[in-house]
């Protein structure tokens, strides 16, 4: 039987040890020679073949505890030039490899499936989905591995700042990994308890302007001061960024872009930006405010899995294994309700694009809806309530006609029970949730 090899490509996330591990014991047991590729695919698509390691059950048995990746990883993408891909494929052959387990995200599994066809099947190919953005389209809203434990110390992070920001009366404003999806971001500012979330699903694909995304913040902070709270959290994707008009964004800071001219969101001062933006805003209202950006993302990749992602990678290695060893191929793995799901790449496809669908926020669900409702944000209902006006509008040192000509546009197009959740039932008056008791 010829080797089973396992890689990692994209980015870290916790419990890539686990897969591996659990794969290589399954493997193992069954009789199968098992290989790590080091560093991804950056030294076959080099022609070296070299940066290989055996695995074997005593080496791998533990290291599910730990975060990062016992055989590395890279970015390294074969399909940039055809002469990296045969490189790769060639490299594979000579390692004997027929089984190849791919751990990564939705370019590693595009590349995985490349290399199925191109070998016409002689190497059997599983992909295990990995990414602390949850964006792959699993079923049944199923996480994507990882992603539970990037929450988990996302939250312990933002809960400390919450304590220093009441303590030092200052906001954060808290960007959180995620490229188009604000799964992190909503997922711990719901947790915590933030004052405000910003994800770029709530604009449904439409480009705004900057000063839309600045006065979003700067109407939170004039509603929190309004309850005697110079303080706030701020949770904010960084996906934002994809959203802003870029001509508009360009006029704040310049725009990186990659090799195929894409502005590269991750690469964005997206906290500066919105922390000089706002604090003008404020300051031309008359209100000072202490604003720091912090950014959440390298900090939660290679943690430790916590114990949910060590159980559910475990299943997803072992899974993987079997599967590949049984004969299975071009398939990712997934778990529903406690059952292996394999779906196979075609499944996976977004026909518009050729590349595994993209899993956003859905911001018409009652778990986006309670989220929204708990956050101290200025609201369509507010501007119905003239006490409420006036309060908003005697902090900004406004008249109250006067502040409704400045933010009514981020509520005009809002349901007028925007907070009602889908249940029939308004929240309250003067927001307690939001108020000075958090």
């Amino acid at each position: 039987m010829k080797k089973l090899a396992i890689v990692v490509a994209g980015g870290p996330a916790p419990g890539i040890n686990s897969v591996i591990g659990a794969a290589t014991i399954r493997a193992r047991l069954s009789g199968v020679e098992v290989i790590g590729i080091q560093d991804g695919f950056k030294w076959l698509a080099e022609g070296d073949s070299s940066h290989v390691v055996p695995l074997t059950i005593e080496d791998t048995s533990r290291i599910h505890f730990r975060g990062g990746s016992y055989i590395g990883i890279s970015r390294a993408n074969p399909t940039r030039t055809p002469e990296h891909l045969q490189r790769t494929l060639d490299g594979l052959d000579r390692l004997g490899v027929g089984m190849l387990i791919t751990i990564g995200g939705d370019g590693t599994a595009t590349l995985a499936q490349i290399i199925s066809e191109k070998t016409r099947g002689k190497i059997r190919v599983v992909h295990v989905p990995k990414t602390i953005d949850n964006d792959i389209d699993l079923p049944h809203d199923t996480s994507t591995f990882g992603f539970q434990t990037a929450r988990h110390v996302g939250v312990e992070i933002v809960k400390n700042l919450m304590v220093d920001a009441k303590t030092t009366s200052r906001w954060y404003f808290v960007i959180a990994q995620g490229r188009k999806a604000g799964h992190l971001a909503l997922s711990i500012g719901k947790a915590v308890g933030a004052t405000v979330s910003l994800i770029p699903e709530e604009f449904r694909g439409k480009k705004i302007p900057f000063s839309t995304a600045v006065d979003i913040l700067a109407g939170s902070v004039i509603k929190r001061l309004s309850y005697g709270r110079p303080d706030g959290i701020a949770l904010i994707a960084e996906g934002l960024a994809d959203c802003i008009d870029p001509e508009d964004l360009a006029r704040h800071t310049e725009l990186p872009r990659d090799h195929m001219g894409n502005i590269h969101v991750a690469e964005i001062n997206l906290g500066e930006i919105l922390e000089k933006g706002v604090k003008e805003r404020l300051a031309a209202l008359g209100i000072k405010a202490t604003l720091i950006p912090k950014y959440i993302g390298y900090e939660v990749r290679c943690a430790d899995p916590i114990p949910f992602d060590m159980e559910y990678t475990r299943d997803l290695g072992h899974c993987a294994a079997r599967y590949i060893i049984e004969g299975g191929t071009e398939a990712v793995v997934s778990m529903v309700n406690g059952r292996f799901h394999p779906i196979t790449f075609q499944e996976m496809k977004d026909p518009a694009t050729g590349r595994p669908r993209v899993r956003m926020v859905d911001i018409d669900s009652d778990r986006y809806k309670i989220a929204r409702s708990f956050m101290l944000r200025l609201k369509r209902q507010d501007f119905d309530k003239p006490e409420e006006l006036a309060r908003f509008a005697a902090v900004a040192h406004l008249t109250p006609e006067t502040f409704r000509d400045q933010f009514f546009h981020l509520v005009k197009d809002e349901p007028r029970i925007a907070a009602d959740v889908g249940f029939g039932t308004i929240v309250s008056p003067g927001e307690p949730t939001g108020g000075p008791v958090r």
